[in-house]
């Protein structure tokens, strides 16, 4: 279901070279998804690929597969000779959503790398982890495919059910249905998703068999494929949303492009008719995306500066190693006492943090500065409403008590780049830094450099070109420096303002 039991509706929004999901629930923004033709993710993708590195100390090894960066498999992810692994096991870690990668705890034992690769070596791999920043895409060997109800593994052995499915008797139907239906000699292993719950035998199976067509395909055309070649690709964007989120309490699907809801709606026929009828074209004049205020949430969403309703903020700042987001009370000054008005904020500022992390696909470590609370049971309050808050997010998360700071640690899987690292780049001016030299700054930089000039060489006069507020400020406050300066040198300085530079660019040329 939804969240909070909430009605949830998904908005498909079709370009020529960009389809964007939104995922509301309550009418309120909760995910955006963005899938651009040149920039498309690589998870879930089967490759051929080629070792081109063992690293025996980090055990590890570099694939080649063609992309920009060589890609990192580690031994966890590296299927031994004769190895299955227990579908139970995968689906109790939290990993039932498709491919993520088998937990290090599933193996049987601990195995060097070089008695499993060597350099030289073709492998077919799949993508578990997108290329982020630096870093090449995360492979693993364990090959699974999903499908609406079902991951279908392979290498694997048994049948898991799905964590997120928690009542007893539901989960023991699911499995004995799939028991019935695959037997004691069918070859890998299977979990059951949580978009099976309820339904019947008839489903699962024609999702098993389809399972088997796309595995047969898989294997057959990665005997064929030249190193670097694609053996199998994931379905797009608008394909993957509707498989994954439309049974999790979904009344409508608004898509604003009739042949992409006509290649939607053959989709949801073949795999959950019952489902066509919430399949529906936006035809309206106004965009899709601002008719409910999706796109000025993504805006917001891209801003370090999170306003919250009692006046308080939240201030969340993404870097390379982590994400930190500081609770601040703002203009709220609450009717009791001060202990009271943080508590308040605290709370709030709980189940917004939960929807950013959603909203912005925030991941790795997130290190939470909540306003520091004298009484105890307080403390407890806000990360027992964090916690829940945090119950309808997708991603796996784990978050530690509060620490004796006042600081609240967590981690969010990160499977895919955030919000802002898909939409921005880095500032040409500050160069990703956040902030650049003020026109202060520039112009005892400025004066420096007079100085550098006129020693090393002879001229008529110096000329500085810089931005305006530079040039103001040198006719300005720094006006008496700058004669001073011109005394001392024994030749003119003439200003030129220059409309394309930035404030901290500047030249002192000879004349």
């Amino acid at each position: 279901m939804a969240l909070w039991g909430m009605s949830a509706e998904i908005l498909i929004n079709i370009a020529p070279r960009e389809t964007r999901a939104a995922l509301l629930e309550g009418g309120v923004l909760q995910e955006v998804f963005v899938e651009r033709a040149s920039r498309r993710g690589l998870v879930g993708n089967v490759y051929k690929g080629r070792i081109t590195r063992v690293l025996p100390g980090m055990q590890a090894a570099f694939v080649e597969l063609g992309l920009a960066r060589t890609a990192f498999l580690h031994v966890n992810d590296i299927v031994s000779e004769g190895a299955q692994f227990d579908a139970q096991h995968v689906a109790a870690a939290g990993t039932s959503g498709g491919p993520s990668g088998l937990p290090s705890a599933v193996r049987d034992e601990v195995v060097d790398i070089r008695r499993l690769v060597n350099q030289g070596d073709d492998i077919v791999v799949q993508v578990v982890k997108d290329p982020m920043g630096a870093k090449g895409a995360r492979l693993t060997t364990f090959i699974s495919l999903p499908s609406r109800y079902l991951v279908f593994m392979p290498r694997g052995r048994g049948i898991g059910i799905s964590a997120k499915i928690e009542d007893e008797a539901e989960r023991q139907r699911l499995r004995d249905t799939m028991q019935q239906i695959v037997g004691d000699t069918h070859p890998g292993g299977y979990i059951v998703r949580t978009a099976a719950e309820g339904i019947d035998e008839k489903l699962l199976a024609n999702d098993l068999e389809y399972l088997e067509r796309l595995w047969r395909h898989v294997r057959e055309r990665s005997l064929r494929a030249a190193v670097g070649e694609l053996v199998h690709e994931d379905l797009p964007l608008a394909l993957r949303v509707l498989r994954d989120e439309l049974g999790r309490g979904v009344e409508r699907v608004l898509v604003d492009d009739e042949p992409e809801l006509a290649r939607l709606q053959q989709f949801v026929r073949d795999f959950t008719p019952a489902h066509a009828p919430r399949l529906e074209w936006h035809a309206g004049p106004r965009p899709i995306f601002d008719l409910h205020g999706v796109e000025e949430e993504i805006n917001r969403a891209l801003e370090r500066k999170v306003s919250l309703k009692s006046g308080g903020y939240l201030v969340i700042d993404q870097t390379e190693s982590m994400t930190t987001i500081d609770v601040n009370t703002g203009g709220f000054v609450g009717h009791r006492n001060l202990e009271d008005t943080i508590f308040r904020t605290n709370l709030e500022a709980a189940v917004a943090i939960a929807r950013q992390l959603r909203l912005r696909n925030l991941g790795g470590i997130i290190i939470i500065d909540f306003i520091d609370m004298v009484d105890e049971a307080h403390r407890e309050q806000v990360l027992a409403a964090l916690r829940q808050s945090l119950a309808g997010d997708h991603a796996q998360t784990q978050v530690a008590p509060i620490s004796p700071l006042g600081l609240v640690e967590m981690t969010r899987k990160r499977t895919r780049e955030s919000l802002e690292h898909l939409l921005c780049e880095n500032c040409p001016t500050c160069e990703g830094r956040g902030s650049i030299r003020s026109v202060e700054t520039v112009c005892q930089d400025i004066f420096r450099e007079i100085l550098r000039q006129a020693r090393q060489f002879d001229s008529r006069e110096l000329l500085v070109l810089a931005h305006q507020d530079v040039v103001e400020c040198l006719l300005g406050d720094e006006s008496p420096v700058l004669a001073e300066l011109e005394s001392d040198i024994g030749r003119p300085i003439r200003l030129q303002a220059e409309a394309l530079y930035e404030v901290d660019r500047y030249d002192v040329v000879l004349a």
